[in-house]
């Protein structure tokens, strides 16, 4: 009897082992795959959070200059398509504006984010100093501060290659479009129509780039191309065929 009571207990203990060390792997198996969603999601959300004003001068720059170099070449092309049918006259105006636009668009985004930059060099000083004065101690943190605004600077080379860059690109785009096309109402009608596709293809690429609404942010720029075609267009037309 009792053997047979010792081997029950010994049973028993094997049992209650089997079950904790059953216990302890449904634990480590239900326990690491909700570590790793948690892990996951984490990582998620770091790659979500991401300061997108950062991007906002290069990216205005850019994307001020594509459109801006599409539009006033196709504007120019346009505009003396409308008095002449020549196609070296067409080709001619819209590398002058090419040539011009980049240049002008560089040297003014320079000046203008240069202007910016000692502005914000001169508030960035100003706070040094009002700091050195208040003898504040947390000076591992001011320079941690210190240095995220210096890279939130803006850079004034940057942005002027970016606007030139972008402005020629742009205005490739009808150039190439005008340049083997022999037919007048051909030749005006490609132009529009790349200028078109161009316009929405940078409306998207920017509400891309900057996650803001795509449809809105095409229509706008799409809608303002036209306009300024139309409006050079219809002008150049009218003093053209005037007495002037």
């Amino acid at each position: 009897m009792a053997s047979n009571q010792a081997s029950l207990n010994h049973t028993n203990k094997q049992v209650f082992h089997s079950n904790n060390n059953n216990d302890l792997e449904q634990q480590a198996t239900t326990t690491t795959p909700l570590e790793i969603i948690e892990t996951k999601k984490e990582e998620e959300e770091e790659e979500d959070f991401f300061d997108y004003s950062r991007r906002s001068q290069w990216l205005r720059a850019a994307v001020l200059g594509a459109n801006d170099g599409l539009v006033s070449t196709a504007s120019l092309m346009m505009g003396v398509g409308a008095v002449k049918q020549d196609i070296k006259a067409m080709i001619l105006t819209g590398f002058a504006g090419l040539v011009a636009g980049a240049c002008s668009m560089a040297i003014g985004e320079f000046v203008s984010v240069y202007s910016q930059l000692d502005v914000e060099l001169a508030q960035m000083k100003r706070d040094k100093e009002r700091g050195n004065n208040n003898n504040n101690s947390n000076s591992n943190n001011s320079d941690k501060e210190e240095e995220e605004e210096e890279e939130r600077l803006p850079n004034p080379l940057q942005a002027a290659a970016a606007s030139a860059l972008a402005f020629s690109i742009g205005a490739m785009v009808p150039l190439l479009s005008a340049s083997f096309i022999r037919e007048y109402k051909v030749r005006l009608g490609v132009v529009v129509a790349a200028v078109t596709f161009a316009l929405v293809l940078f409306g998207w690429l920017g509400a891309v780039l900057g996650k803001v609404p795509v449809f809105r942010s095409s229509l706008r720029v799409l809608l303002g191309g036209w306009m300024a075609m139309t409006i050079t267009f219809a002008l150049t037309k009218l003093i053209g065929s005037s007495a002037l």
